[in-house]
């Protein structure tokens, strides 16, 4: 009886229990010796472990393990691999503002030239999200030297990675939505000026104003002018002519002087 009850709690149990982690992902890398441009195309099975939710200007911690390829080894140059040698491993992350990478470091250990490099199987990057949001992390460069900056060994990813989805929230737990309300006024701005309505104590001036271009050349402002149609000159002709008719008509009827 007792081995039925185990059975059965352990059948309960079993679907809430956490899944487990995704297999390691083959990454192809393309190093380079900077010394002397030697370029190796390599293969690293590589797991990230990345938390399913992250907090604003809180630390974030994703982990890293990986292992080379048999037969797709790093292979230590001839020289420059000396000193206390260090990898540093990044991962790129996209989707979230202000966030692009994560960045950890292992000691290497002793390299010898000419022979496979031995990586630490694990590191631990960290990052701090400034911004909420949702986006994905994967597997970035892989460097190795005496300091971030001094590399004596970069590694790029060739193709694809992996993404695993992360989500950064607010300091409340808030989320960002993705239907946001702008700020700000969107009424468009008329750029014509409004008509003077005398509002501002200034009476608006209806009269149009006459310019030199409406004045007949060597006379003054009448009215019409140079602005006057076919059909004003001619009335104009019309009664120059009448008034010369009735001058002629008016000195034939004069009447003669005696001799």
């Amino acid at each position: 009886m007792r081995v039925h009850l185990a059975a059965l709690a352990a059948a309960t149990i079993l679907p809430f229990a956490a899944s487990p982690a995704e297999a390691a992902a083959t990454v192809v890398y393309e190093c380079t010796t900077t010394a002397t441009s030697e370029k190796q195309e390599v293969s690293l099975d590589v797991e990230l472990t990345v938390p399913a939710q992250a907090t604003v200007d809180q630390q974030l911690t994703i982990g890293w393990s990986g292992a080379f390829v048999t037969g797709k080894e790093l292979v230590a140059p001839a020289t420059g691999m000396e000193g206390e040698l260090k990898m540093y491993v990044y991962a790129g992350i996209s989707g979230i503002d202000d966030l692009t990478s994560a960045t950890g470091v292992a000691d290497l250990g002793m390299v010898i030239p000419g022979e496979p490099v031995a990586i630490p199987p694990t590191a631990t990057m960290t990052t701090t999200p400034r911004k909420p949001g949702s986006g994905t992390v994967h597997a970035a460069s892989i460097n190795f030297g005496l300091t971030p900056q001094d590399r004596l060994v970069e590694c790029v990813v060739k193709g694809s990675a992996t993404e695993y989805p992360l989500t950064v929230t607010g300091a409340d737990g808030s989320t960002p939505s993705d239907s946001t309300t702008p700020t700000g006024s969107t009424t468009p701005t008329d750029s014509t000026t409004p008509e003077d309505d005398g509002s501002d104590g200034n009476e608006p001036d209806s009269t149009p104003t006459t310019t030199s271009s409406d004045i007949p050349s060597g006379g003054v402002d009448t009215g019409a002018g140079g602005m006057a149609g076919p059909d004003g000159r001619a009335l104009m002709l019309t009664g120059l002519v009448v008034m010369l008719a009735a001058i002629v008509g008016l000195r034939l009827r004069r009447p003669r002087s005696r001799a």
